[in-house]
């Protein structure tokens, strides 16, 4: 977060992020992908204005690695960046130990 909220600010951003929740079914028997963005807008507001939630959310990235991989990328986190350039650079280092002769890299 660039700049500190107040407390005030921080639990009415908390709270429409939760209300947004708790419509999102309401939205989504709307024809089209409406429900998808209002749940989308809502975890994101209560990701970024509670400690709580974003403690449960990186349990359930640990427990569910594949939930986690696509959620960090739909919410477009650093840390989700960060982790593909680290993926990508150690598949282009195996490619280049492979072609030098240094067999598959595994022990």
């Amino acid at each position: 977060m660039a700049a500190a909220r107040s407390p005030i600010v921080r639990t009415a951003l908390f709270l429409t992020g939760a209300l947004l929740i708790a419509i999102t079914p309401l939205v989504g028997i709307i024809p089209g992908p409406g429900g998808i963005f209002v749940f989308a807008a809502g975890l994101v507001l209560v990701l970024r204005n509670s400690v709580w939630a974003q403690k449960q959310f990186a349990r359930a990235k640990r427990r569910w690695p594949r939930f986690g991989h696509y959620a960090d990328a739909a919410l477009r986190r650093r840390s989700a960046r960060r982790r593909r350039l680290r993926a990508e650079e150690a598949k282009i280092a195996r490619a280049e130990a492979e072609v030098l002769g240094f067999g598959d890299g595994t022990r």
